[in-house]
């Protein structure tokens, strides 16, 4: 058996887990990531991290084959540079290397949504598939492409960005300077912005029953809200997964993979929100779905996703190696 780290930075924390070839987690932990510091500082923490739980996992000295990072922003997979990381504020990070010489086994890194893709394919919603699209719907929408268990990472690795494909020509302001991007109207925060727009303009809403003020408002508040029979809020859940289902049939229509998996908060709805969006789906699959139907799923890994893609991406590439 050979054991790999897979490590997930974040902005606020990293986290790391040691995970056998297959997709066993054997132990994990998470450390604060102190973004303020130099990266040389950060890739010693993570090193001394993934070689404690090691030893903690009971991997002998000199057993661990190698460790895989996933990191936000544009990541150069081929050399494991961090091109550029906002949440960190780095431009052209040697990361990968600067991890090597403390942790001493070879390391390599990815985008992390490419990461949580890669780890649901391994050993997770979508491992009894040879293809499949990740989705995630957080503070924006991620994702990544898997292909024959492979990632499908785009020129230098700068692909995928499945959230800034437009849905609404002229549209809503997407953080990243278009307007009606996919992720300005499926993120869990286009849902909140969507929610507290619909409580202003219905005072009467039971909406303002389940959040008091618009700083309560979640991800939930709306789905609350239609459980309930509030009007405004069914309208608002409605509206949200007309937005879903556009993006996610573009997805399906363009790669018309096995199956798309979706994670992150708003997953938690369960079939509240896959199954009208499965309806829309195969309404509008081009061709309809009995030659070549596309699966909806929940993720299963939750926030394990990204140490498990990170550590099998890893296992991909000491193997090419």
């Amino acid at each position: 058996m050979k054991y790999y780290a897979g490590i997930d930075l974040g902005g606020t924390f990293i986290k790391c887990g040691i995970v056998d070839e297959e997709g066993h987690i054997l132990s994990k932990e998470k450390i604060p990531t102190g973004r303020e510091r130099p990266y040389g500082e950060i890739a010693r923490d993570m090193a001394q991290l993934a070689a404690g739980l090691a030893g903690r996992a009971g991997v002998p000295a000199g057993g661990l084959t190698a460790a895989g990072i996933g990191s936000p922003g544009i990541v150069d997979s081929a050399r494991g540079i961090i091109v550029y990381n906002n949440n960190i504020g780095w431009k052209k990070v040697p990361l990968a290397a600067e991890v090597r010489k403390h942790l001493g086994v070879p390391v390599y890194a990815t985008n992390d949504a490419n990461a949580a893709a890669l780890g649901e394919s391994f050993a997770g919603t979508a491992k009894k598939f040879h293809s499949c699209v990740f989705v995630t719907l957080g503070t924006g929408v991620g994702g990544g492409i898997v292909a024959d268990g492979a990632l499908l990472e785009g020129n230098r690795s700068a692909g995928a960005e499945i959230g800034h494909m437009v849905i609404r020509a002229g549209g809503e302001k997407c953080t990243c300077g278009r307007k009606g991007c996919f992720e300005a109207y499926a993120s869990a925060t286009a849902l909140i912005r969507q929610t507290k727009r619909a409580m202003e303009k219905d005072r009467a809403s039971a909406l303002w029953k389940i959040a008091s003020t618009l700083d309560d408002v979640d991800g939930k508040t709306a789905f609350d809200g239609a459980r309930m029979g509030d009007r405004t809020a069914e309208k608002v859940v409605k509206n949200y997964v007309a937005y879903l289902a556009e993006g996610l049939t573009n997805l399906a229509n363009i790669f018309r993979p096995d199956a798309i998996v979706l994670g992150g908060g708003v997953c938690a709805e369960g079939e509240a929100l896959l199954a009208p969006l499965r309806r829309k789906l195969n309404r509008m699959l081009y061709g309809g779905t009995k030659y070549a139907p596309v699966e909806l799923l929940a993720a299963s890994l939750g926030n394990d996703a990204g140490l498990v893609g990170a550590a099998h991406f890893a296992q991909q590439r000491a193997e090419e190696a």
